[in-house]
């Protein structure tokens, strides 16, 4: 480790550098977004999808660009990036060869989105990461003189048929030199050696990171992981572990269940024999309530570090009971088709939080989101967008406050106004640059974790599933959903109205069969979450007496819905319907296993 004093005057530089550098950006934002725009026209002016719409990206204005570019979803750009995941190393979309792709949580067809990359963006991404902190300790000072216990993981990787890599972006960042090699610097400093965080076996890598944050549990100040649900899987895991764990601190050793060799290696340099610790978290983990149980076992902690704006919002109530109420931070907003911005008051409330748009990471565009909002939109159908076709892009520095927008990008990798399918809501200004709140994902109904359900496959999965009612003379009269997070994992449930007609009982085993056939028809990131993560538990379907759908309907009625629009939820998230739906359940199922599912897409591991 450097000296003390002048790695403390580095750090300062380096955070005065950093602040510095935002107060440049957003005071000037829209000179910023005219060169970013500039820059990514004139370095692809020859790629074959700037020219298929007669941009000459070299002599190109703003206000061409807006005129003659479409606006644009994945399926439109589906085919050219088939292409190069197949091999084509023309310059289809970039001027730069592209290196990877990152799997997006979104789905299409069933399967991860495909967003190409190029070398320079981990650059870009590594650049937002350095903001982070420097922010953090204007509202939380002292934070170098301690450690971060942070859960994080790498996720299984596939090969296109080209021989590019297919993978999460934080499995990318993880992997690349940027994280790996980073050199000292007090704000980056985790309990958890990286080894520990590059092995591919979750139940080594979590086991090994927990075992190295109890045991630096006094060097901790912050804690965290990348989404709210995994953070509490750790708490979890801890729970179900904690006497291995705690017999490996009092004896110095590691279980011999972590087998990988680099793992065990970079945990025993970590690793002494402390009876006296050993005790100490025995002690608070066989105490009655865990209420509190991060403040008590890592007492020096002074935030959480999580998402939790979006679905992760649900998670909220159980991270305020198991850390007593400590700051809950979301620092960034970040997506695999690009990294947006970052949090610049990170104190704030969950439902307060915003972020600001740093106007070098993309070229950034919005389109007004016209949601339909009735008095009771979260009892009744999921909000949905008046989309129209020739509606007109705002640009950065013109959105106004209040209103509310879908994000559109167009990045140095190749994405040329991409709908990225986030709802934003203006919160305010840092200078020039708006700070939006994080509304929602566009049309999803169902996450447990980083998996995104939308309506029209929910009803798809339905169908598939009901069909095997028909032989017992039995049909689906009707159906909502919700995510059930008060146990970890969460699991998606159905409730279900049936009609019968027949006299055939309908034996559990079908219903089983109903769950699972729900489960085989779900996008490929729900079903990596039950077979690989094991971040999402197994599907439910429950049972409920016949009427209580109209009884659905008289509730939304007397909270002030229009007979004439009513239409039965897809999705219910107000307590008050979850109760009334429970209240009326004669019997409920579990999927008997996990469903079917393999790294990369379908087509890429079907044989020649």
């Amino acid at each position: 480790m450097p000296g003390e004093a002048p790695m403390k005057n580095l750090v300062c530089e380096r955070s005065r550098k950093a602040l510095q550098f935002i107060e440049d950006v957003t005071r000037n934002a829209d000179e910023v977004q005219r060169k970013v725009l500039a820059e990514i026209l004139s370095r692809n002016a020859n790629v074959e999808y700037l020219q298929r719409y007669g941009l000459n990206g070299n002599k190109a204005e703003r206000e061409t660009f807006k005129k003659v570019m479409p606006v644009v979803s994945y399926e439109d750009l589906k085919l050219d990036i088939d292409r190069i995941a197949n091999g084509d190393t023309s310059q289809i979309i970039c001027s730069q060869p592209i290196s990877e792709f990152l799997t997006s949580s979104g789905t299409s067809a069933g399967e991860r989105k495909l967003m190409p990359t190029i070398e320079e963006e981990l650059g870009r991404r590594s650049l937002l990461y350095s903001l982070l902190m420097p922010v953090m300790n204007q509202f939380v000072p002292g934070l170098d003189r301690g450690k971060g216990m942070y859960f994080l993981f790498i996720k299984s990787e596939a090969n296109t048929p080209g021989g590019l890599l297919a993978r999460p972006v934080l499995t990318s960042y993880y992997k690349s030199s940027y994280f790996r090699d980073r050199p000292y610097d007090p704000y980056t400093n985790y309990t958890s050696p990286n080894e520990t965080i590059l092995c591919q076996d979750s139940y080594q890598s979590m086991y090994s990171q927990l075992l190295c944050g109890l045991y630096q549990n006094y060097d901790v100040l912050r804690v965290g992981a990348v989404f709210a649900s995994g953070f509490i899987r750790a708490i979890k895991f801890l729970e179900k572990h904690w006497i291995l764990l705690c017999n490996d601190i009092r004896n110095g050793t590691i279980d011999p269940k972590i087998s990988d060799p680099s793992v065990r290696e970079a945990v025993l340099k970590i690793l002494k024999p402390n009876q006296k610790l050993a005790d100490f978290i025995e002690a608070e983990c066989t105490r009655e309530s865990w209420k509190g149980i991060i403040t008590r076992l890592w007492p020096n902690t002074k935030y959480i570090d999580v998402i939790v704006t979006g679905t992760m919002s649900q998670y909220i109530p159980t991270l305020d009971y198991y850390c007593d109420g400590l700051p809950l931070v979301c620092t960034m907003y970040a997506s695999s088709e690009c990294y947006f911005g970052l949090n610049l008051n990170p104190l704030s409330k969950p439902s307060e939080v915003s972020y600001t748009l740093i106007p070098t990471m993309a070229y950034f565009e919005f389109l007004p989101a016209n949601r339909k909002n009735g008095l009771i939109s979260s009892i009744t159908a999921p909000t949905s967008l008046d989309q129209k076709k020739d509606q007109e892009l705002v640009d950065l520095v013109d959105v106004k406050l209040g209103e509310e927008y879908e994000l559109v990008v167009t990045t140095y990798a190749g994405l040329y106004r991409y709908r990225v399918g986030d709802i934003l809501r203006v919160a305010g200004f840092k200078n020039k640059a708006p700070q939006f709140n994080f509304v929602c994902r566009k049309n999803v109904v169902l996450s447990i974790d980083s998996d995104k359900t939308d309506e029209v496959e929910l009803q798809n999965a339905v169908q598939n599933a009901a069909n095997h009612l028909l032989p017992f003379g039995a049909s689906l009269t009707e159906y909502t959903s919700y995510a059930d997070t008060s146990k970890i994992p969460g699991h998606y449930v159905l409730f279900w109205e049936i009609c019968l007609s027949g006299t055939t009982p309908i034996p559990p085993s079908v219903f089983e069969d109903c769950c699972l056939a729900i489960e085989e028809s779900l996008n490929s990131v729900y079903r990596q979450g039950r077979v690989s993560d094991k971040s999402i538990g197994p599907l439910e379907i429950r049972i409920t007496e016949r009427g209580t759908f109209d009884k659905l309907m008289d509730f939304a009625l007397s909270q002030g819905a229009s007979i004439n629009q009513y239409k039965a939820p897809r999705c219910v998230k107000y307590a008050p319907i979850i109760e009334l739906l429970n209240s009326r359940v004669v019997s409920n199922y579990m999927s008997p296993k996990c469903p079917k599912w393999v790294p990369g897409h379908n087509q890429w591991c079907t044989p020649n």
